[in-house]
């Protein structure tokens, strides 16, 4: 029988009391509160002078309020008579409801209630310091439609938009009236349709960067210096995504975080769920869409479920931003859905 030592008796205390008390206390140890959301501002904040103001005020359309939902204050403007057939008009990656302008004021001149609102970090909505995924874009939509106690409505979505729009209708079916509207719309994307330089901008460390105070001062520069009154004149919808990337801290990374976490990818599920079935979905691209490649609309189309009255409308020689350049086509295949009569004998 081998003798232990007082030594090494305690030479084995040091060596296996420290992890075996280090491992009873992270067993036993309680997590923290979680930190409250971190809030950055939105296009409310800028002063009166700023460019933005005259592009896309506050009161760009009429009926404009604000819903203090979890994640931050969201801009919302309700249109058209009160007891009209109500619609949902939810904007894309980049560009707030201005990209509406022409559809908008359209729908609601022809007798519908229409619902526009600016995604969170968008334009007038708050930029919630989160990830941005495909699960808080529907929540602030059923949020909203809660805070304005709208038991139902019909569903367009453009470009990222058309992506929320699809899970939308999956997740909530009960929300969503007859009528669904995919235009342009991501959903389907792979990696590789995303450019080297959006993953590179979008990717945590450049997100940093360009949230630094000397970045962003450099970026105000350029957006003021694109302002000037020797200058052409210049598109008032890039203006906007120029301003919120200069001058809203939160933009950029609501941006580069629905590349990496959000819609833009990964909805099949969404496109075939069952919440599609037995209503009239509208799917509308431009065969030069160079955003979204034009071949994710029939693929869109076939995964529709067979009972939904579905109808794919391609726009000879438009490009993707379709509710800009082809207002009144958009506008009038909108119509055509919401109506519903020449889509009886669709399958």
């Amino acid at each position: 029988m081998v003798a232990t030592s007082p030594y090494q008796c305690l030479t084995l205390s040091l060596l296996i009391l420290p992890p075996l008390l280090l491992t009873t206390y992270f067993m036993a140890a309680f997590p923290s509160p979680p930190a409250p959301v971190f809030i950055n501002p939105s296009l409310a904040s800028l002063p009166p002078t700023a460019k933005s103001w005259s592009i896309y005020p506050e009161d760009y359309y009429p009926g404009g309020g604000y819903a203090p939902l979890p994640s931050g204050k969201v801009r919302y403007w309700l249109m058209g008579p009160e007891k009209g057939k109500k619609v949902i008009l939810i904007h894309g990656l980049s560009i707030p409801a201005i990209i509406w302008k022409d559809v908008a004021p359209t729908l609601a001149a022809r007798g519908y209630r229409v619902l526009v609102y600016d995604l969170y970090g968008r334009g007038y909505s708050d930029a919630p310091l989160t990830t941005y995924s495909t699960n808080l874009y529907t929540t602030q939509l059923a949020l909203l439609m809660q805070y304005l106690r709208w038991e139902k409505a019909n569903i367009v979505g453009v470009s990222m938009g058309g992506a929320i729009a699809a899970a939308f209708t999956a997740q909530y079916p009960y929300l969503v009236d007859d009528g669904v509207a995919l235009i342009a719309s991501a959903g389907l994307m792979e990696s590789s349709d995303i450019s080297r330089t959006a993953k590179f901008m979008s990717s945590p460390l450049v997100q940093m960067l360009t949230a630094s105070k000397p970045v962003q001062m450099y970026l105000q520069r350029l957006t003021n210096q694109s302002a000037s009154p020797d200058q052409a004149p210049s598109n008032p919808i890039l203006d906007i995504v120029r301003i919120q990337s200069a001058h809203l801290p939160g933009y950029n990374n609501a941006l580069s975080s629905s590349l990496r976490d959000g819609p833009i990818r990964g909805e099949i599920n969404s496109f075939r769920s069952p919440g599609f079935e037995n209503k009239r979905v509208l799917v509308l691209h431009g065969t030069k869409d160079r955003t979204v490649n034009p071949k994710y609309a029939s693929q869109i189309t076939a995964l529709l479920p067979q009972s939904s009255k579905k109808k794919l409308i391609t726009i000879d020689g438009a490009g993707h931003d379709l509710s800009v350049s082809h207002g009144l086509e958009v506008s009038e295949a909108l119509l055509d859905l919401l109506d519903g009569s020449s889509w009886k004998t669709l399958s």
